[in-house]
Order: structure tokens, then C-alpha cells, then sequence
């Protein structure tokens, strides 16, 4: 984690550096020494990360680096604000009325940079009396038990316990089946999950099986650990030639042959013209367990012969990439978690083993359950917790202390280690920028389901996300959450109709050790106790407001970076008096759904604030000098009862974000835009702003808002006829535009022909208001995959013009006044979910077989002429869900 903090700070005074040279002054020579000092120290960070656990001396260290790195971050932060306000400031009698604050705050920081200096030179020095360069190989085994351990872990899985096996049987079937089939060809299989989903498990009883034995002519079990060999495998052949040699000794050792004296000497190409030679008419099944790096199968597929003998190959791995890295003709297989009956039964075995039935005393049942709920179907927590749970006394009391206490069983408990062990590994495999994002997740509760969108955001304002050239840092923070989902650190909860994440969680047991970490380097707490007074140096905060009193302690405030509220008391209201000007360095504030009515007005004071959340908050208006706050990038009034927002709004140079109106398209398609708000001039002039939901429609603004080239999302209500020209010229200009919503005017007509280049990459679009007929460009968009008409009274055969494209999501809603819709065969190839509402004509609906061929939902709300079911209903297979009304 600390290598994390140093990185972040290095990049922003790399940044700083480079690009406000001119704004540094007499400081420039004092950042650039810092900076100098903490690369020297980057050096040193990787390996002190693998031995803390082992040193409480290097322990203490690492969280040093952490504690300055976060320190050098806060003073950039505050000298920049400084250099902005001064360079705001204009006229002479202004300058000269704050002549003296400047100098004494000039002053104090120029005093904090050489306080900081002193104790980021202290802590460098630190390390050389550590020694850590001098002895870098300490963390790591000696190359005979590493040799040792890579031999015997095939030998060692095999010592499962037939208990383990439940819930396996299609999965164990399939993996014969692919072993065994009648395919010459040489045929990689990679079976895919989390760790502790029972991969190993799955693949020891398989390859041990005798029938896999009379199959193959030779074997290998080749296991990857990740402390040594991941490390090698990226820099360099070590960790690849230690695979061969390991390779080399199981075929001898099933031949029962010596293996060669001169082995440990060979270089690569010596071992692998070794292994080829052996393997060059035989057919052979060589497992390679846990596998982490990509770059392992490109180094050694070459020593693999396809000799036409039906040989298999067979990778376990936590991370998708790694999978489907190994190329096309292979079998990906996704491990599930179990089913809830196998759950339960596997762990009644492992708990109740010395019951002949292995059944759970009625007493337990509940208390046995709320343990296999915790273990969310995951084979190792629940074999471990298990176990753990038979030496128990068979109380009610004692199982719920268990239970309460389970965030501290899994880091202390030695009966749990192998499940931290694990997790760890997956872990400690992120790169430190995945790190952060992956422990950001503990701001949220227990099984919290948490919006992609939203998380996005957060990582961008916290500052964890590394720019990308020609890439939004919001598309980067998407690759980011796409990598962590592949590694299987988070698991995906819902998805919308084009199969893109919605929401998202972590799986609970890892959630729990994410937690310990996470509170352990200070990175976030929770807090949901009594009334108690919080101090220490917490740099994010979870609070769950019951109605207590909680106060935040000056230690505290100094260091907090964020700062969420979570009502879990609807009856109670939260007071945000405790939130003032000592949270000088806060960046995120979310109160989301909190009982707060007011806004102080020191608010304007948090200089760092990038992300202000007040979403169904009782709060009615904004501070007027919000424009103070330079540094914001999201806001969100959502559902608030904030009606108008202060002019001071587009004075703000980095808002990316800005979020006014109900988000309830998906429930209620006819108030959508109703709630729209008014936006102050020169909105348009934010060039950083990506996201303008939703707003009235003005003439200046849909004259100007074109200037806004990058935005992502526009949503525009009450649009008058004789504006959709001008609205159209100005979206012509918004290459970049992903999302767009128009809403008329009540009895006023949609006008939007004049749009002769629609937005290429547009994937959602809302037309809501009276269309004379389709506008013409709506045919060639090819990136769309969610359409939404309502109240078009239109007459025209809808499908006709639209049938082609590639959407996932169509909702009709009073939108044709037609008495027929006819899905043809091939129409709507993509089509997921389908919302015919309020069709007051509606008589017939025909689907033809081969038309809808994925659709899964279904909505006919209100169609009252509609007497018949729809006919050819019959040929969608694929229908999950049909709704009628």
C-alpha cells in the first residue's frame, strides 16, 4: 500500500513539475528535492512490502512512507490552492487589502515544505539502516524448498477429502468429457474463478482420476506460486526455466528414472529441447495450477508439442485474462460458487462430521445458516469455517459470538489461515493502483450493491486513476473495474440490457479481509458503535448514522480525504455542523439519502472537494459562493429538494459531473425530464464537463452548449419546436456524446430533422414528445443499443426504419398509434428486454420464428385493444420474463 501512496505523489510532482514550473517560484528546488528522495525510496518499497509482516521494524517503516507520502500529497494540494487564489486575485486594492494573509500563508507553507523535507530525508535514511537493499532475496525460499514445493503440491492436493467434492458432479463431467473427446488436436482448458471456488479441488479428483490415467501416456502437475514465480516470470526466464526443471522431474519421477545431475545447470533452451524430446509421440496432460501471468503460456508454449495425439493442457487461474489469453480452440470454463442446497450440505458435513446423518440440531439451523449465507456459496470458506465451527460448543450464544466476531476469526484465527492465505495472494497480485480501488470498495457495506457509475467517479476524484493519453479518466477507471472483475476480486451483481455492469460487489468473506487491511494501514474505517469522539489518522471514513452523537476529533478532520454517511435511521436527522473548515483536505462527501436540510455555508471551504453527493437529501439550496470550491468534479442534487442552483456553478473550471434530476427512466418512463432545473449562463464555458442531466431548455443554452465538445451525457427538457433546430446544430458538435434525452414541451413537437450528423458513438437515446415521423438519422446509428420513444403518436411503421439496429433495450410508450406490429424473421438480432406501454391502437402483434431471438423480457402494459397473445409467442426460446397488465 505504501508503494502505492509513493507512486501517486510522485506522479502529481512529476506533473507539477513539469506543467506549473512557472507557479513554483523559490518551492520549485524544494519539490523537486522531495521528489528525488521518495524515488529513492520507491526502490526500496517493493521488497519492504513483502517483509512487513515478517519486521515489525520494517512494518513501522513502511507505514512511515505512507504517512509522508500522504503528507507531501496534502502540501501539493495546498500550495496549488494557494498559487490559484492568488493568481484570482485581481486589482490592486484587493491585493493590497490581502497583502499580509498571503505573506503569512506563504509563510506557513514554505514552513511545512521544510518540515516535510526534514522528516522525508529522516525516513529515507531510515531504510539504509535497514539495510533493505543489501539483502533483498530474505523474503524469498531458498531455491531447494521452492524446488520442493513446486514438486510435491500436485502430491499434496491429492490428500483432499471426498467431503470437499459436493456440488462438482457437471463440472467434473465436463472436464472428462473435454479430456478424453476424440480431438487430435492439442487442447488447452482453463477453468476460471476466485480463489477458494475449489479450482485445484476440481482438477486434483480429475487428473487423479484412473480412467485419465489409462488415457494419457505421461502427466505433470505443475503448480505457479505466486511469491516466487509471478515476480520471475515478468523479469525475466528464472521463473520459467524452475517450471521446466519441475516439469522434467515428475515424468522421471513416474518412470521411475534419475533425474540428470547436471539439471539445475541447464539454461532454457537445454530444458526445453529436454522436455520436447520426451513428450514428442506421447500423449500427454500437463496441469499448470494457479497460473497469474499472461505472459506465461507466450513463454512456454514452444516446449508443448501439437503432435496429432490428443493431448490436453489444463490452466487454473483467478484472472479471465490469463484464460482466454492462450488463444482460440480451447474450452474456458467459469467456476461457479455452489448452489445453496450443496452449501449447506458441504458445510453440515464438515461441522456435523461425527453425526451419522450429518444433519444440524433445530436449535443451530438458523445460526448455521446465517454462517453459510456469510460464505456466499465459496467451497474453502465455508470447508474452513466449518471446521472451525465443530470444536465449537453447540450453543446458540457461543455460535452467535463466532459469528459476531467473524471480521476478527479470519485475520487471527489459525483454523482460518488458509482462507486469508488465499485471499491474500489475489491481493497482493494487484498492481498498487488496483490496490486502492479494490480496498475503496470497504466505504460500503456488507453486500452493498455499488453503482459502476458511481465508483467510477469516486476513484477519479480520489485521484487513483493514471491518466491515459487520447482516454477520458473515467474510461480509464472503467478498465481499471473491468480488470479487477476479471482477476475475480469483485463479482458483478447486475448488468444492464447490453450485458454492461450496473452494479457490483465484493464477495463477503474477501470483503471482511479487505476490511482488516484496509483498517489496518488506516486506509478506511467503518464506524457503527455508540456515541464516541473518532480521532486518529484515518484517511476515509464510513460513518452509519443511528442518532447518536458522533464526534470527529481534530486528528482526525486533518487527515480525513473522504467522509460517508449512511442513514440507517429513517427517524433520525444528521446535522453537518461537524463538517467545516478543519476538513481542509477532504475530496469526497456523500450523503447520499441522509435527513440533512442545510448546507453551512463554511462548506466552501474544503478547497480539495471533488465529489459532493447530497442524492434524496431534504437539502434546499446550495451555498452562493460554491464557486470557491475549484476542485469539484461531481455533483449530484438528485432527487433533493434543491430547485435552483447558484451562478457561482459555472465558475467551477473542473466540474465533470453535474447531476440535477430524478434517475427514474427505468421506473417511470413518463416522468422522465418533468424535474428538469434550470442551469446559470455559462455552463457552456466547462470545457471538463461531461455529464449535463438534466436541464430546461433555454435558448442560450441550447445555443451554446454545443461549446461543450467532450460532454458524455445531455439531458434537455422542455424543448420548444422552434428550438430543436438550433438544439440540433449544437449536438452536431458533441462528437463525443454517448447518452442524449430530449423532452418537449407539453403539446409542442419534437423537431429534430435538422440533425444531418448524428453523434456516431450515441448508445442511449430518449425521444420524449409528438414526432411528425422518425428522424431520419436514426436508422445509422450503429452503436445504439437503448432506445426509448414516448408520446409519439407516430402512425408510421416504427420497426421499419429500426429493425436493423443493434439494440438491446426498446421501450414504446404511447409512442405508435398503428394497430399492427410485425417482428419479421432476423429483425432485432440483439434485442434483450422489450416495453410495449399504453399502445391505444394496438390490435396484433405477429413475431415471426427467427425474429427477437434473444429477447429475455417482456412488458405489454395497457394495451386495452390487444384482445390476443401475441402470435408466434411460441419461438421465444429465449424469453425469461413476460409481463402483462
Amino acid at each position: 500500500m505504501a508503494d502505492g501512496a509513493v507512486n501517486f505523489v510522485l506522479d502529481k510532482l512529476t506533473t507539477l513539475l513539469l506543467q506549473k514550473a512557472s507557479l513554483l517560484g523559490d518551492a520549485y528546488g524544494e519539490f523537486e528535492e522531495i521528489k528525488l528522495e521518495l524515488e529513492s525510496m520507491r526502490s526500496f518499497l517493493k521488497d519492504a512490502e513483502r517483509r512487513k509482516e515478517r519486521s515489525e521494524s520494517v512494518q513501522a517503516w513502511v507505514r512511515q512512507v505512507r504517512e509522508v507520502a500522504n503528507q507531501v500529497e496534502d502540501t501539493v494540494d495546498e500550495f496549488m490552492h494557494y498559487k490559484d487564489t492568488q493568481r484570482d486575485k485581481k486589482g490592486l486594492k484587493e491585493f493590497v487589502i490581502s497583502l499580509p494573509k498571503n505573506i503569512a500563508a506563504r509563510q506557513k507553507i514554505s514552513s511545512k515544505l521544510q518540515k516535510i523535507k526534514a522528516t522525508v530525508h529522516e525516513v529515507s535514511e531510515r531504510s539504509k539502516r535497514y539495510a533493505f537493499d543489501g539483502n533483498i532475496d530474505e523474503g524469498r525460499s531458498n531455491n531447494a524448498s521452492i524446488d520442493w514445493w513446486w514438486q510435491h503440491q500436485g502430491e499434496l492436493s491429492n490428500f483432499i477429502e471426498e467431503d470437499e467434492i459436493v456440488g462438482m458432479e457437471e463440472n467434473r463431467r465436463n472436464l472428462l468429457k473435454w479430456l478424453t473427446e476424440d480431438d487430435p488436436r492439442r487442447t488447452i482448458i482453463s477453468i476460471v474463478g476466485m480463489g477458494g471456488l475449489g479450482k485445484t479441488t476440481l482438477v486434483t479428483k480429475v487428473y487423479s482420476d484412473h480412467t485419465i490415467k489409462k488415457h494419457f501416456d505421461c502427466s505433470a502437475w505443475i503448480s505457479v506460486p505466486q511469491s516466487y514465480g509471478v515476480e520471475e516470470l515478468r523479469e525475466s526466464m528464472i521463473g520459467v526455466e524452475e517450471l521446466l526443471r519441475s516439469m522434467i522431474k515428475e515424468f522421471f519421477k513416474a518412470e521411475q528414472v534419475m533425474v540428470p545431475n547436471n539439471l539445475r545447470s541447464m539454461n532454457y533452451r537445454q530444458l526445453g529441447e529436454m522436455v520436447i524430446d520426451y513428450l514428442h509421440q506421447k500423449r500427454y496432460v500437463i496441469v499448470l495450477d494457479d497460473v497469474w501471468s499472461i505472459d506465461l503460456w507466450s513463454r512456454i508454449r514452444g516446449v508443448f508439442p501439437d503432435n496429432n495425439c490428443s493431448s490436453r493442457i489444463i490452466f487454473t487461474t483467478r484472472n479471465v485474462n490469463v484464460a482466454i489469453s492462450v488463444g482460440p480452440g480451447g474450452h474456458v470454463h467459469r467456476l461457479e460458487p455452489l448452489r445453496e442446497t450443496d452449501a449447506w450440505t458441504l458445510f453440515c458435513k464438515k461441522t456435523f462430521w461425527n453425526d451419522p446423518g450429518h444433519s444440524c440440531p433445530k436449535a443451530l439451523e438458523k445460526s448455521a445458516r446465517l454462517f453459510v449465507e456469510k460464505c456466499e456459496g465459496l467451497p474453502l470458506a465455508i470447508v474452513a469455517i466449518g471446521g472451525l465451527m465443530c470444536s465449537r460448543n453447540k450453543t446458540v450464544v457461543e455460535w452467535k459470538k463466532v459469528y459476531d466476531s467473524l471480521n476478527w476469526q479470519l485475520s487471527n484465527n489459525p483454523m482460518l489461515e488458509r482462507v486469508k492465505g488465499i485471499f491474500m495472494l489475489s491481493f497482493n497480485d494487484l498492481p498498487f493502483y488496483l490496490k486502492h480501488c479494490f480496498l475503496y470498495c470497504c466505504v460500503f457495506r456488507d453486500g452493498y450493491p455499488i453503482k459502476r457509475k458511481k465508483l467510477v467517479r469516486l476513484w477519479v476524484a480520489e485521484g487513483f486513476i493514471i491518466e491515459r493519453k487520447g482516454m477520458a479518466m473515467e474510461e480509464v477507471a472503467e478498465d481499471y473495474l473491468t480488470e479487477l472483475i476479471f482477476r475475480s476480486m469483485i463479482q458483478v451483481t447486475e448488468t444492464n440490457d447490453a450485458g454492461r455492469v450496473k452494479t457490483c460487489t465484493v464477495h463477503d468473506v474477501m470483503g471482511k479481509l479487505a476490511v482488516t487491511i484496509s483498517e489496518k494501514e488506516k486506509f478506511c474505517v467503518s464506524y457503527d458503535g455508540p456515541e464516541a469522539t473518532l480521532e486518529g489518522k484515518i484517511q476515509r471514513l464510513s460513518l452509519y448514522n443511528r442518532g447518536v452523537n458522533i464526534r470527529l476529533g481534530r486528528t482526525l478532520s486533518h487527515d480525513l480525504r473522504s467522509f460517508f454517511v449512511f442513514q440507517t435511521d429513517v427517524c433520525c436527522s444528521f446535522s453537518l455542523s461537524a463538517v467545516s473548515s478543519n476538513f481542509k483536505f477532504l475530496r469526497v462527501l456523500d450523503l447520499q439519502e441522509v435527513l440533512t436540510e442545510t448546507i453551512p455555508g463554511a462548506l466552501v471551504n474544503l478547497f480539495n472537494l471533488r465529489y459532493l453527493n447530497l442524492r434524496e437529501t431534504k437539502v434546499k439550496e446550495l451555498p452562493k459562493s460554491i464557486e470557491r470550491l475549484k476542485n469539484l468534479q461531481t455533483l449530484d442534487v438528485r432527487n433533493s429538494n434543491v430547485k435552483r442552483l447558484p451562478t457561482g456553478i459555472s465558475k467551477l473550471p473542473k466540474l465533470r459531473h453535474l447531476l440535477l434530476c430524478p434517475d427514474n427512466f427505468r421506473n417511470s418512463e413518463s416522468s422522465y425530464f418533468l424535474c428538469g432545473m434550470q442551469v446559470p449562463a455559462g455552463i457552456w464555458n466547462i470545457k471538463s464537463l461531461q455529464t449535463l442531466s438534466c436541464v430546461e431548455a433555454e435558448e442560450e443554452l441550447i445555443q451554446k452548449v454545443g461549446n461543450l465538445t467532450d460532454l458524455k451525457r445531455l439531458d434537455v427538457t422542455k424543448l420548444r419546436t422552434v428550438d430543436g433546430p438550433m438544439l440540433c446544430n449544437s449536438i452536431q458538435r458533441m462528437t463525443s456524446l454517448l447518452r442524449l434525452g430530449v423532452m418537449a414541451r407539453t403539446d409542442e413537437e419534437l423537431q429534430l430533422e435538422a440533425l444531418l450528423v448524428p453523434p456516431s458513438f450515441l448508445q442511449k437515446l430518449t425521444l420524449v414528445g409528438k414526432l411528425s415521423r422518425l428522424p431520419h438519422w436514426l436508422g445509422s446509428l450503429a452503436n445504439l443499443t437503448h432506445l426509448y420513444l414516448g408520446s409519439s403518436r407516430l402512425e408510421e411503421d416504427i420497426l421499419l426504419s429500426i429493425h436493423a439496429l443493434p439494440l438491446a433495450f426498446l421501450g414504446l410508450k404511447q409512442a405508435y398509434e398503428g394497430r399492427l406490429l410485425h417482428f419479421k424473421a432476423g429483425w432485432f438480432p440483439k434485442l434483450n428486454k422489450l416495453n410495449l406501454i399504453e399502445l391505444i391502437r394496438l390490435d396484433t402483434v405477429i413475431i415471426e420464428e427467427g425474429a427477437l431471438p434473444r429477447i429475455r423480457e417482456m412488458y405489454i402494459i395497457r394495451c386495452q385493444q390487444l384482445k390476443l397473445l401475441p402470435q408466434g409467442i411460441e419461438h421465444l426460446t429465449s424469453l425469461q420474463k413476460w409481463h402483462l397488465e
